[in-house]
C-alpha cells in the first residue's frame, strides 16, 4: 500500500508522548493532556509522502492557519491553546507548533465546493452529480457552481483515498443533528473565506475542514484551515472555465511527477523520485505567495 517513501523517525521530547506521524504533521500529547501538532516541510502527492521537503512549508501552513482561525473566530471556535514550543523540543519547532485542546474528532472530511474541479468534476462528468447532489447541465472544469455545496468524505489512512459520501451517509454515521451542524458550519466558514480570498484577488474553489467536539459537546474546528494543502486557490484574473486552472497548491508538483521529466510511472509500484531543485523552489514560492496575498503580510 502506498504511503511514505522514507518514513521519518519522530523526534522524542521529554514530557511528550508521540501519537502519530501524518502526511505533514507529527502529533504528540503533553503532560496536561493537550495535543502538540508540529507541521513539517513534507509534501504528498498521489497518495505518496514524497522524499523531498519544501523549505518553510511547515511554517507557512502553521502561520496561515493561525491567521485564518482569527478571521473565523466569530463563526466557530478553534482548538488552539498556544504556539509555545515545549521545553526540550528542537529549536526548529518554532513557528511550526500549535498546542491544541484534545477533542472528540468527527470522522468526516467536511468539504465545501464553490467551483467544479477535482474528484467532483469526475463524478459530475459521469452522473451530473457531486456526492449525490444533482447539478445543472453544461458545467465544465472550473465552472462556478450555482451555490456552494457540502460534499463530505470519509477520512482515509495514509496511503488510502478519502471517499466521497452522501450527506445521508454522514447523518447515518454521526447522527442527524451533528450532520446538519457540520453542513451549516462548513458552508458558513467557506462563505467567509471565499469572500476574504476574493477581496485579495483569489478564488477559493474548494476546501476541507475537520471538526471535533469539546468536553461540553460544542463543535470546534481543528487541524489546519484554508491552507494551500487543504484548499484550492486560483488567481481570479486568470480564471477561465473549460480547463485546469493555475493554482497555489500541489498541482505544480503533481504535474511534474506525471511528466516525462520525472520518469515515474504513477500506475507502477515504484515510489516517486526526489523533486528537482527548480520544482522545490517554485513550490515554495507558491506557498509563500498564497500566504502573502491572503494575509497582506510579507513572508519572513
Amino acid at each position: 500500500m502506498p504511503g511514505f517513501v522514507d518514513k521519518p523517525e519522530p523526534v522524542q521530547v521529554p514530557g511528550l508522548v508521540h501519537l502519530h506521524t501524518g502526511k505533514v504533521r507529527e502529533l504528540y500529547r503533553n503532560e496536561a493532556g493537550d495535543l502538540v501538532m508540529v507541521a513539517s516541510d513534507r509534501t504528498s502527492a498521489y497518495d505518496w509522502v514524497l522524499p523531498t521537503d519544501i523549505p518553510d512549508k511547515g511554517r507557512v501552513l502553521t502561520r496561515l492557519s493561525l491567521w485564518w482561525f482569527d478571521q473565523l473566530a466569530d463563526l466557530v471556535p478553534n482548538h488552539v491553546v498556544s504556539t509555545e514550543v515545549p521545553e526540550g523540543a528542537p529549536a526548529d519547532w518554532a513557528g511550526r507548533t500549535m498546542v491544541c485542546r484534545s477533542l472528540r474528532m468527527v470522522p468526516v472530511e467536511c468539504v465545501a465546493r464553490g467551483y467544479l474541479t477535482g474528484s467532483g468534476l469526475l463524478e459530475y462528468d459521469e452522473h451530473r452529480t457531486v456526492c449525490g447532489l444533482a447539478l445543472p447541465e453544461g458545467l465544465v472544469d472550473g465552472s462556478e457552481l450555482p451555490a456552494p455545496i457540502f460534499t463530505p468524505a470519509t477520512k482515509a489512512a495514509v496511503g488510502d483515498h478519502d471517499e466521497n459520501v452522501s450527506y445521508e451517509e454522514v447523518a447515518r454515521q454521526v447522527g442527524a443533528e451533528t450532520a446538519a451542524q457540520l453542513r451549516q458550519t462548513t458552508l458558513a466558514v467557506y462563505g467567509r473565506a471565499r469572500d476574504v480570498a476574493r477581496e485579495r484577488g483569489l478564488i477559493l474553489a474548494d476546501t476541507k475542514f475537520e471538526f471535533g467536539h469539546d468536553d461540553r459537546g460544542g463543535l470546534v474546528i481543528a487541524d489546519e484551515v484554508l491552507t494551500p494543502d487543504s484548499s484550492r486557490y486560483w488567481p481570479a484574473d486568470l480564471w477561465e472555465p473549460g480547463h485546469a486552472q493555475p493554482a497555489f497548491d500541489k498541482q505544480f508538483i503533481r504535474d511534474w511527477l506525471t511528466s516525462d521529466a520525472s520518469g515515474w510511472d504513477r500506475s507502477g509500484d515504484a515510489p516517486p523520485p526526489e523533486l528537482p531543485p527548480e520544482v522545490v523552489e517554485q513550490s515554495r514560492a507558491r506557498y509563500v505567495e498564497a500566504y502573502e496575498r491572503l494575509t497582506g503580510t510579507p513572508w519572513s
